[in-house]
């Protein structure tokens, strides 16, 4: 027998788990969501992400990123309609000022001087520096993206005192956000707008016109909202950002800035004329979706003095502006939740509280999705 499921959203998560349930042909989906691509709701996340690939989970947490990543690749060199290519990554540890707290890391190659403070290095040997892999030394994903390799001191912009580079890939949300939804709909899913205040509404809107056997609830932020889920575990991640139509070929990433640790410093170009993302913030807990102007000021100013060649050496001026910009990434303290659940007799997976890295997960977490679903139907022979 068909199993009805209904997709509640369609940000990246919902997409791509709709696409992957759909390969099978005993499923019969619906995606129901509020916010389409092509709207802009600052809570609705996925049009305002970079949307890159920079690792962020531990080696112990990296299933989701090692899965999703060998995708992103095969789309980057198969199918260009996609939105997605391969762009040059440069990721840089901040100077810092106090140099006598700084140690030589014999780690690295010889040719390599890599200096960080030893108080950091004390945090990073108790587990208790940073929430993410990104910056680390000797870096899990060294072997999982290509051309790996440490910057040479020559190699270092001013405000660096050590780096990386490799090869990673960058997604054009307005691009593949649309591709998504054709091939979900090739597969004979069918897309509706709608809005719910419980999650059990979802089970009446199947377009079979039957009761759902199982609900995918990949709401992101909502879900704090959301009657009979309410997870005050998630809470937005504010993330302000200048778009740019000034390009460059390559993305970077530095860690850290001298305006707090609120603040952000980044770039990346989007495929196919998406224009340059230049951040940013990460500010959990704030729920302002209008753009700070000194903030836009500070994310420019920093970013120029890190790539002057972006503005071709005029600094701010040379900056081409599309648009400022705010989004909420859907943060949840305890990571993303990824289980299912009955509730009033019907089935849910819940799938969200991705943060920052929905897009460089995106198919690790919807394979799960599928493992879940199946599970379900395993013990219910009859779905």
């Amino acid at each position: 027998m068909p199993t009805h499921i209904v997709v509640v959203g369609a940000g990246v998560s919902g997409l791509t788990s709709a696409l992957l349930l759909s390969r099978s042909k005993s499923n019969i989906i619906t995606v129901i969501a509020k916010d389409m691509p092509g709207d802009y709701n600052a809570e609705y996340a996925s049009p305002w992400a970079g949307a890159n690939v920079l690792p962020m989970a531990s080696e112990k947490n990296s299933l989701f990123e090692r899965r999703t990543f060998p995708e992103l690749q095969r789309l980057a060199r198969e199918v260009p309609e996609a939105g997605i290519h391969f762009q040059g990554t440069f990721l840089l540890q901040k100077h810092f000022s106090r140099r006598k707290n700084m140690i030589f890391d014999s780690q690295s190659p010889t040719d390599v001087c890599i200096y960080r403070r030893q108080s950091e290095i004390d945090k990073i040997k108790a587990g208790t520096f940073r929430s993410d892999g990104l910056f680390l030394p000797n870096p899990w994903y060294q072997s999982m993206v290509d051309n790996f390799r440490e910057l040479n001191i020559g190699e270092l912009p001013k405000g660096a005192v050590s780096g990386c580079t490799f090869t990673s890939v960058q997604i054009n949300p307005m691009i593949y956000l649309p591709w998504l939804i054709g091939q979900c709909k090739s597969n004979g899913v069918v897309i509706k707008r709608g809005v719910i205040d419980h999650i059990m509404e979802a089970a009446a809107l199947s377009h079979s016109g039957a009761k759902a056997d199982i609900i995918v609830n990949s709401t992101g932020l909502r879900s704090c909202k959301l009657g009979g889920v309410m997870d005050q575990n998630v809470i937005p991640a504010r993330g302000q950002v200048v778009v740019l139509r000034n390009e460059i070929n390559h993305m970077m990433s530095i860690s850290g800035t001298d305006d707090g640790n609120s603040e952000l410093c980044y770039m990346m170009t989007r495929a196919d004329g998406g224009g340059t993302i230049v951040g940013g913030s990460y500010e959990p807990g704030n729920w302002n979706p209008e753009p700070d102007p000194n903030q836009s000021v500070r994310i420019m100013s920093r970013i120029v003095e890190l790539v002057p060649e972006l503005s071709k050496g005029n600094g701010v001026r040379g900056l081409d502006i599309a648009r400022h910009a705010v989004g909420f990434r859907p943060f949840r303290h305890g990571g993303v939740r990824i289980e299912k659940e009955k509730i009033d007799g019907v089935w849910v997976v819940h799938h969200y509280g991705h943060g920052g890295w929905g897009y460089q997960a995106s198919y690790g977490t919807a394979e799960r999705v599928v493992e879940l679903v199946n599970e379900i139907r395993g013990h219910h022979p009859k779905l």
